[in-house]
């Protein structure tokens, strides 16, 4: 692989380590054949990149197994020569150094077709993938124009949390061989403890499901439900207890009656 533009140092390594994935393979049904080598859209002299690259759109923070989110890299030719042939690698590294190649899923698009991206662990501990697939032969951008790749990323239930950094280099694919044409700046994201994947739960009572099983089997088929009773009014406590009210004189008169009955059969 021959590096154009004076590299970073850790995107560099990065993608020197996928330089095997990236560029060497010949596809399959050019496997005997001689691979013309693209046109390359960075000259010797060039002191900066051909193809401006941002990554946008992605999310401040990502629950460890939650649901896939979409971002883009766009890719900008700053050339009037087009650029084909052309593979991003997004180079991804936490700040633990705890994130195994299969803790990331990233798809992106072509067109309508999705790819999955596959990781690969450096020696620096970092993981690189390169959009790649069966039957793609990497993105094309016309000079003047921008093209933007859609990719969806989530991480696995076990991804450790904590802060990550991504960045996305960008190689053009040249025959065997190939030029480093692009690079982003980072984007940075939080990694936050593992999604139930359920929803939020409803205060309780008020699950209309829970409470037609109930009503199921409270009942049997067939039977009307019955009429809601009415809420309680409030009373006053006199309103409430109007027998005791009239028991309790009663009966302090009937045991005055009786002592007098006994007191006289007494005195007889």
């Amino acid at each position: 692989m021959r590096l154009r533009t004076p590299p970073s140092r850790r995107l560099a390594v990065a993608v020197a380590a996928a330089a095997v994935t990236v560029v060497l393979p010949v596809p399959p049904s050019a496997a005997h054949a001689r691979t013309p080598a693209a046109p390359s859209c960075a000259t010797a002299d060039a002191h900066t990149f051909p193809l401006a690259t941002r990554i946008r759109g992605g999310p401040a923070s990502y629950e460890a197994g939650g649901r896939p989110r979409t971002w883009h890299i766009d890719l900008t030719n700053t050339t009037e020569r087009t650029c084909a042939g052309v593979h991003p690698v997004v180079v991804l590294v936490d700040d633990e150094r705890a994130l195994r190649p299969d803790h990331p899923r990233l798809d992106f698009y072509d067109g309508p077709r999705a790819h999955r991206v596959a990781f690969e662990a450096t020696d620096a501990r970092e993981l690189v993938g390169v959009l790649d697939g069966t039957g793609f032969a990497g993105f094309t951008v016309p000079p003047g124009r921008t093209v933007a790749v859609r990719v969806r990323f989530s991480l696995a239930p076990d991804a450790v949390a904590g802060r990550v950094t991504a960045n996305a280099a960008v190689v053009q694919r040249r025959g065997r061989d190939g030029d480093w044409v692009g690079e982003s700046g980072a984007y940075r994201f939080s990694v936050t403890e593992d999604a139930d994947g359920g929803t939020e739960e409803e205060p309780e009572g008020t699950d209309p499901a829970r409470e037609a099983r109930e009503a199921h089997v409270l009942r049997p088929p067939g039977t009307p439900a019955p009429a809601p009773s009415p809420a309680p009014r409030p009373t006053s406590r006199a309103a409430r207890t109007p027998l005791t009210t009239v028991l309790v004189p009663l009966l302090t008169l009937l045991a005055a009656a009786t002592g007098a009955c006994l007191l006289l059969r007494a005195r007889r």
